[in-house]
């Protein structure tokens, strides 16, 4: 089984910023990584602290993936890489644990009769075989729904529009004490500079015969149907297909400048970084 690259998409929520999402993809495998806003100062050199580890994340999975067969054992080794470049790169140690690096993550690896999804977080998968409906996976949709519902009431305990940013000082304790609990027994995990989050990846063996039609995704680019209601599962990959991913993109955009204060779409950031990956089973 081989993944057969279509389309890819890759833009900044804003572009005077840097974008924290990555991707990467060879003929077996294909990933998109979401790196989580920094909450603090940086402790790495370069754009953003997400950005490094979304970047070396996504390189160091598809090296791996040359390495082994096993898309746990390569997973388990980028973790490693992280952990390691992380503690010799940084300026300091952390003092909190949401001074760390984090991204979610969709990692896709191709075996021989079927494919290995590992991920963290909200990205997503659709999985499109041929006559049949779209396979949803990943918890983007509803990890999605439940950030949504935490914007609007700090938002309106503040007393701020949803999307004032998520850097404001009024929302940053919550954010911060939230992502303190990343990667520990009390809280999700996350791809970091912590290898044993390897452990606590989710997983699944997709059934994906030729033909089938494989959209990888960051939340920010899956909020087409799961926050704005353009679409639905089937018809994003329909029209990802149909009228490509830079479109989708464009209406993306448009779509939240309609509403650039999050009143109508509780959200922390007008707009949120978007990457996506469109692959075909051959």
């Amino acid at each position: 089984m081989e993944f057969v690259f279509l389309d890819a998409l890759s833009i900044p929520g804003n572009p005077a910023k840097p974008n924290d999402d990555a991707w990467a993809q060879t003929n077996t495998a294909a990933v998109v990584f979401d790196g989580a806003t920094n909450l603090g100062e940086p402790l790495l050199p370069g754009e953003s602290d997400a950005a490094w580890l979304a970047r070396f994340g996504a390189r160091r999975l598809m090296a791996h993936c040359h390495d082994c067969d096993d898309a746990a054992e390569a997973l388990k080794r980028a973790l490693g890489d992280a952990q390691k470049s992380f503690a010799g790169l940084r300026r300091r140690a952390p003092k909190e644990n949401y001074e760390h690096p984090y991204a979610s993550m969709m990692f896709l690896r191709a075996a021989d009769k079927h494919i290995h999804a590992l991920w963290f977080g909200d990205c997503g998968a659709f999985v499109k075989r041929p006559n049949e409906k779209v396979e949803i996976v990943g918890e983007a949709f509803d990890k999605r729904a439940a950030e949504a519902r935490r914007v609007a009431m700090l938002a309106k305990a503040k007393g701020l529009a949803p999307a004032a940013g998520i850097n404001r000082p009024e929302f940053m304790s919550a954010l911060r004490a939230a992502r303190n609990t990343v990667n520990t027994e009390r809280g999700g995990w996350l791809f970091g500079p912590h290898v044993e989050a390897a452990d606590h990846a989710r997983d699944k063996k997709i059934d994906a015969p030729p033909g089938t039609v494989l959209l990888i995704a960051s939340d920010g680019f899956l909020a087409l149907a799961s926050d704005y209601g353009l679409y639905d599962a089937d018809t994003l990959v329909a029209a990802a297909e149909k009228i490509g991913l830079e479109a989708l993109g464009a209406e993306l955009r448009a779509l939240e400048a309609t509403d650039p204060e999050g009143e109508k779409y509780p959200r922390f950031k007008k707009s949120d970084d978007a990457t996506a990956v469109l692959l075909r089973v051959s």
